[in-house]
């Protein structure tokens, strides 16, 4: 009997997916545990094995397309075999099924609810116009809260078709192009460009030409989230606070010398009493004479008799004058998780530092030796990455993350390489760093790094880090200390290689010298075991062809 292959829910948060690639075609044959198809989540391109076997008589999602979960996208059944109006039962059934719950949630109704006022079933029956879609903020990451619109691609009144990019949006990792699902016209912009809003709030609204929109995000609220409304009282609170603020600014004075009142605004009384300026000798121009900042700015001083000047020291005081003003610029999603993230390191997670100075003759030669190779070149941050992802598999304790009642130690090693980008800090991850070669990881941190700068990097690529190598040797940098990229117990600082006399065999000479500083957790890594971690790092690094062997 021929069987419904649905779209499966391969992530907590994910509501549709993307069939990305199909490994089994039409008329094949399917084993119980084959992989059928690559199937992108909100998160990942996953392997999407049967668990059925027969023959796949049908793709119903081609490649490319989308469908939300539990929706059909293939069938499998025995060769041959008549599925004519298989998709039509399947919806028919699905359709009884609602029905069904519908009626059985109808009658437990209970009579009290039956006698609502018409003004609460006028808003409960609140509806969508059919063929109108309100789109809200999607999550780009598991760990967006919120997202701010960076550029929209279409305009309002422009013609949507499904999978257009309707606009780029800025999450808390990366900036994104998000796809329509839905096609029509949109209709209206909620949150314009730089504006930002939580994930599953309204964003835009699309539909057939001509629609009203007025409504319509009511009606959306109504069937999710209902706006708060503020109490009487607290309105009347606002209004009167209000009022009582603008009435203190505005009745603000200062006493002529005729002892007559004289109405000034406070930025006004600031600046004249900066500038030294009496304000009994300025004519305001503001509403019912009120000295106001163009007064002061256009003020010219009278000159004083020739008596005065007389009695005047003889020399003046030069008081300098300008507008103080700060420029405000709006915290990107990204700034505004980096500072969430780092607060909650540095006052969640004790830190501790210990520092070591490694001698670099001997990886200063090596790496000059492996870059006259052709096609080939290395950098020192390589070198340090190397070396301490095999530091790692010898000292377990500090590759790991604490979790309350257990301390996990991750067998795998995954080195997050922190990459400094217009707006703030990312962090791409290296995979299976200590199975890679120093030209290996070479390459792959370009490629990543390039991704960051560029806005292109995904999720995917940022996340699963076990251990943090952090580098400002570039910006000559001889030494710093760095805050825990958590759940990582560890993060590695490296300074900039510097030329300084040292002492070997007795002898004064000179030399290059590196500083590394590791940030533990004291909660997952104690002193000495840090410090033995640093002194492997150390030997790695003072001897090259370890690590080649």
């Amino acid at each position: 009997m021929a069987e419904i292959v649905k779209m499966p829910l391969l992530s907590d948060t994910m509501e549709e997916g993307t069939i990305a690639k199909w490994l089994i075609k039409e008329g094949e044959k399917v084993e119980e545990g084959d992989i059928l198809a690559e199937i992108e989540s909100d998160k990942a391109t996953l392997e999407f094995e049967s668990f059925y076997e027969g023959t796949l008589l049908k793709i119903v999602v081609a490649e490319g397309d989308s469908t939300a979960i539990n929706e059909p996208i293939a069938i499998i059944g025995e060769e041959g075999e008549n599925i004519d109006g298989l998709l039509d039962k399947d919806s028919a059934e699905d359709k009884k099924e609602e029905k069904a719950e519908s009626e059985e949630k109808s009658e437990e109704k209970d009579s009290a609810e039956e006698e609502k006022s018409t003004a609460e079933k006028s808003e409960e029956t609140k509806e969508i116009p059919e063929g109108v879609e309100v789109i809200t903020m999607p999550l780009l990451s598991d760990t967006m809260e919120e997202g701010t619109i960076a550029t929209w691609m279409k305009k309002e009144g422009d013609k949507v078709e499904e999978g257009d990019i309707l606009a780029e949006i800025e999450s808390d990792k990366a900036t994104l192009e998000f796809e329509s699902f839905y096609e029509g016209i949109l209709l209206k912009i909620v949150v314009e460009e730089g504006d930002s809003t939580e994930i599953n709030k309204p964003i835009a609204i699309i539909g057939p030409e001509g629609t009203e929109v007025d409504g319509i995000l009511e009606a959306f609220n109504s069937k999710g989230e209902k706006k708060e409304e503020k109490s009487t009282s607290e309105k009347s609170e606002e209004k009167e606070k209000t009022s009582s603020e603008k009435s203190s600014e505005e009745k603000e004075t200062t006493t002529s010398k005729k002892g007559g009142r004289i109405f000034a605004s406070p930025l006004a009384k600031i600046m004249a009493k900066d500038r030294g300026i009496d304000l009994a000798d300025i004519e305001g121009s503001g509403e019912n004479g009120r000295i106001v900042k163009r007064d002061i700015e256009n003020h010219k001083p009278v000159e004083k008799p020739k008596q005065e000047e007389a009695k005047a020291p003889a020399q003046e005081t030069y008081v300098p004058a300008g507008e103080e003003h700060f420029e405000e610029v709006k915290n990107s999603q990204m700034r505004k998780t980096i500072a969430k993230r780092l607060t909650a390191s540095q006052f969640g997670a004790p830190h501790f530092y210990l520092t070591v100075e490694v001698d670099m003759e001997n990886s200063m030669k090596s790496r000059k030796a492996i870059n006259a190779m052709p096609d080939t070149r290395i950098s020192f941050n390589d070198m340090v990455i190397k070396a301490s992802a095999m530091a790692l598999r010898k000292h377990p304790q500090v590759n790991s993350q604490w979790a309350d009642d257990i301390t996990k130690i991750a067998k795998h090693i995954h080195i997050g390489v922190a990459v400094a980008v217009d707006d703030g800090l990312v962090v791409p991850v290296l995979k299976f760093t200590d199975q890679q070669t120093l030209t290996q990881i070479n390459a792959n941190v370009r490629d990543l790094a390039g991704k960051a700068h560029d806005k292109k990097i995904q999720p995917a690529e940022m996340e699963g880090s076990t251990f943090t190598v952090s580098n400002l040797g570039m910006f000559g940098i001889q030494e710093f200390t760095s805050i825990i990229n958590q759940p990582n117990s560890c993060i590695l600082s490296v300074g900039t290689i510097v030329e300084k006399p040292v002492v070997k065999n007795g002898e004064i000479v000179v030399g290059n010298t590196m500083k590394l500083t590791l940030a533990c957790d004291h909660r997952t890594v104690d002193g000495a075991t840090g410090a033995k971690f640093l002194q492997t790092l150390k030997t790695y690094l003072e001897n090259p062809v370890t690590m080649l062997a």
